[in-house]
Parts: structure tokens; C-alpha cells; sequence
């Protein structure tokens, strides 16, 4: 398959309808009636894999259509993680609105007195419905959805063989149910969801999630999509290194060993066309779905948030996975769009990825539960308000911890008692590649940055002591995933 005809193919009329339905008034959403709600959710897509926000080697009219239709948050990120499985506590803060160390046991479940999203819509009249990835547990899963199918309880898997669960009102998952999904994953999930909408009768507004295990690994895209990106012709990141200059603690975890050490100019340039084309891929199945929502009558009164779990290195610092606190592996896409919401804008405001569950209640009116720890974008969203949020966190295991405001950025690493730092100016060097800490210019900058990471780790409740030896964290205490 060709470019052109690749293109051809995804502008169908059913997509183009549904998208050149989307308002452009900034109002807000009409305070009559609750919009239905298009949640497209992705697996270790990085911010800058989008045609229409940069990226000019990647193919992705359908969720360029989506960032010129509706805002786009350039600068949304996730706060980290205390496990390998990066996409596991992302997941759970996302679905509770909850900060990184207020999660239980790493995200591997969402207790029952932390609402979730879906059933925070549901109690509020909505029908939910979930198909793909859940990686928080079956318990949390079965109290947020009233309906749902191809469910996959796990965090990868091959993708032309997922372990799914049909939906089950009872909310009973046991491994014996499962079975063998016989498409690839995002033609599987996408065809659940077409198939919920074309029966849905539409007599309650309808939250729908669909959870994508794309681009994650295996990056095993289909061969015509696969046949659209020549390593050749695929350009290095700037900050590409052959090795990490330093061990940041996470050195060898299984995302490192996706390509010999040290990395080639070659290997990383084939990592990043699978890559391409795994979510251009994922790209095509997201348009088939916006057409069965255009079908289905509903694109006008339809809220669609896109959004990725979390980033990926593929290169850049000589690194290959997302266990780490560079832009390229905490920074993830995010694009709203609706009734109500101002088109192709964007706002680079510094927003975290479980600030949406307080954005969605706002724009639907419910109650925002009071275990939500998240910020409303949409004072950002319309206009009213810069931003809301002077800074972030972010943390990784024991070993990493780093904290940013619009144009300063601190990372500090703790491995095997070395601690080594590291300050970049992001308004010129946004590829992280000059280390500021050890100019003298920089000693009050670096105070400064210190005293709000502390801030930060004392309000999230970080049990980490930057004063201690070893940060005052047990070697034993922590695990590690995929």
C-alpha cells in the first residue's frame, strides 16, 4: 500500500463527517444535556508522534483531524512510577484522578473507596462501556462498566493472540474464561466498540473507552502498514546517544534489551519505523470508529479525549524504554475535542494525564469525587486561565526523582549510593542534551529546583529522604515489570 492510497482510505466521508461536526465554540458543553463521551486511549505513544503537532515522517490523518478539530495539550505528562510497568500506575492515576504515591500497590488495582472515572459517570446516569487493555485489576473493572467485551487484564501481550474476556454483568474474570483474540489487537478492539455502537439505542448519554495495546511491543504492525516507513529515510533524534552517560538505575530492565548495546544509528532507526507504524495502524482503526460514531448519529453530541499512557525512548539518550524521567518517556499526547470546545488550538499549560477525570466532571456536571487529586483543565481549555499548574513531579522507583516548571528541569539519580544531577534549560535545549548542574551560574537555579522537589515529595507523600543515604529507601522495597 502506497502513501496516497494509504491517505485515501482514511479520509472515508463517514471520518471526514464526524470530525467536521465537532463546534468550535468555546461556550462550553450545553448545561441541558450531557454529551456522550469517546475516550481513545493508546499504549507507549509519545507526545510528538503526530503528523499535524510536528512529526512530519509519521502518517496520522485521523488523529491530525482530532488536534485541528479540537485542543491540544502539548504538554501533558505523567507523574511516573514506582514499578517497570510504567503503563500500570499511569493507567491507575488516569482512572482515579489519584497521585503516583496515593495509588494501591503500585496500580496494580484501584480499591473500592477510590472512584474511578466510568464509575463516577456511571452513578451519574451514564452507560459505560470498556473494551481493550485494564491493567488495575478485574475488581475495578467490573464496578466501572455496565457493558464491554475483549477485555485484556494484563500489560502485553503478541498482538495477534491477546488474552481477552468477553464482558460479564456479574463481573466474574477468572482466568479459565479467557480466550485468544483472532485479529490483530487494534482491529479487535475497534470492532467491539463499532459493534456496541451500532446497536446502542442511545437512551442514556454513553461513556466509551477504548484502551489500545498499540504501538506497545511487539512492534509487529501489519505488513502494509509496516511497508509505509523505510528505516532508511527515517531521521535520528537529535539527543540519539549509542549509550546512556551514566547508569540511571534501570540499565538493564527488559524494555533496554529491545536492541544491543550499545545502540546503532541502524537498529534505532528500525525501532522507530516499527514504531511509526504500529500506530499508524492504530491511527486507521481510530478512524473506523469515529465513522461508526458519524453512523450512528452521535458525532455532534460526542466529547472525544485522545490520550497515551506514557512515552518511549527508542534512542534518545541511549535509552529504549519509558523507565525513566526524560520529556521523551514522561511527556504523552493529549487532544480534547466536542461540542462546546474550541477547534485546532493548543495549549501548552503544564497538565498531568489524571487531570482528566476532574476535567471530564466539570464537563459533564457531576460531583468531582472527593478522592480525586487531580486539576480541572477546562479553566485552560476555554481560555480563562494560562494555566494550573506552576511545576510538576515526577519519580521513578528509588533511583530517579525530578521536578520541572515551564522552563527548568532537575532529574536526580541514586544509584548504588552515587547520586548524580542533572539540570536542563527546556526552552533551549528541549532535547535534554546540556547538562546545566555543574555550571556556577546555575547555583541559585539549582537551589531553587531542589527546594521544590522536596515541596513536591513531602505533598505527594514520597517516602524518599533526599537527605539520607540511599534516599532512607530499603534495597528490597520495590519491584519491577514489563
Amino acid at each position: 500500500m502506497n502513501r496516497r492510497t494509504f491517505l485515501k482510505l482514511l479520509t472515508s466521508a463517514s471520518a471526514t463527517g464526524f470530525l467536521s461536526s465537532l463546534t468550535s465554540s468555546a461556550s462550553g458543553l450545553s448545561s441541558k444535556t450531557q454529551p456522550n463521551i469517546l475516550f481513545l486511549f493508546t499504549d507507549d505513544q509519545r507526545f510528538d508522534t503526530i503528523h499535524a503537532l510536528g512529526n512530519d515522517e509519521i502518517i496520522t490523518p485521523n488523529m491530525d483531524r482530532l488536534a485541528r478539530n479540537g485542543v491540544s495539550f502539548t504538554h501533558a505528562h505523567i507523574m511516573g512510577s514506582m514499578t517497570g510497568a510504567v503503563c500500570m500506575p499511569s493507567r491507575a492515576m488516569l482512572m482515579s484522578g489519584r497521585t503516583l504515591f496515593h495509588l494501591m500497590n503500585a496500580g496494580t488495582d484501584i480499591p473500592s473507596d477510590h472512584k474511578t472515572l466510568p464509575q463516577a459517570l456511571k452513578e451519574a446516569g451514564y452507560k459505560t462501556f470498556g473494551t481493550g487493555k485494564w491493567h488495575n485489576g478485574p475488581r475495578a473493572f467490573a464496578r466501572s462498566f455496565t457493558d464491554g467485551g475483549k477485555i485484556f487484564f494484563g500489560g502485553m501481550s503478541n498482538h495477534l493472540e491477546v488474552p481477552v474476556h468477553d464482558f460479564d454483568p456479574a463481573g466474574s474474570y477468572p482466568k479459565e474464561k479467557r480466550f485468544r483474540g483472532k485479529k490483530f489487537s487494534s482491529n479487535l478492539f475497534s470492532d467491539e466498540a463499532i459493534r456496541f455502537l451500532s446497536e446502542y439505542k442511545f437512551d442514556q448519554p454513553l461513556f466509551m473507552y477504548i484502551s489500545y495495546t498499540a504501538p506497545h511491543d511487539p512492534r509487529m504492525a501489519p505488513e502494509e502498514y509496516a511497508n509505509m516507513y523505510s528505516p532508511d529515510r527515517i531521521k535520528l533524534p537529535e539527543n540519539f546517544m549509542t549509550e546512556h552517560p551514566f547508569d540511571n538505575g534501570e540499565m538493564t530492565i527488559r524494555d533496554e534489551k529491545l536492541a544491543p548495546f550499545p545502540r546503532t544509528s541502524q537498529i534505532v532507526r528500525e525501532q522507530m519505523a516499527a514504531y511509526y507504524a504500529m500506530i499508524s495502524h492504530v491511527d486507521a482503526q481510530i478512524g473506523r470508529v469515529l465513522g461508526a460514531l458519524e453512523d450512528a448519529g452521535h458525532a455532534h453530541d460526542t466529547l472525544i479525549i485522545f490520550a497515551g499512557d506514557n512515552g518511549l525512548a527508542l534512542g534518545q539518550h541511549g535509552l529504549m524504554g519509558k523507565q525513566n524521567l526524560y520529556e521523551h518517556s514522561v511527556r504523552v499526547p493529549l487532544i480534547m475535542g466536542g461540542p462546546g470546545v474550541p477547534s485546532g488550538e493548543t495549549r501548552d499549560a503544564l497538565c498531568y494525564l489524571h487531570d482528566v477525570f476532574p476535567t471530564v466532571c466539570e464537563l459533564t456536571g457531576i460531583d468531582i469525587p472527593g478522592t480525586v487529586e487531580g486539576k480541572s483543565l477546562v479553566p485552560i481549555l476555554m481560555v480563562q486561565e494560562e494555566k494550573v499548574r506552576d511545576s510538576l513531579f515526577y519519580a521513578y522507583k528509588r533511583v530517579q526523582r525530578g521536578v520541572r516548571t515551564a522552563r527548568w528541569k532537575l532529574i536526580l539519580y541514586n544509584v548504588g549510593g552515587k547520586q548524580t544531577r542533572q539540570v536542563f534549560d527546556l526552552k533551549n535545549d528541549p532535547w535534554e542534551m546540556n547538562n546545566l548542574a555543574d555550571d556556577s551560574a546555575m547555583g541559585g537555579r539549582v537551589e531553587e529546583l531542589t527546594s521544590l522537589l522536596k515541596a513536591w515529595m513531602q505533598e505527594t507523600g514520597d517516602t524518599c529522604d533526599l537527605h539520607k543515604p540511599n534516599w532512607g529507601i530499603n534495597e528490597n522495597s520495590e519491584s519491577s515489570g514489563n
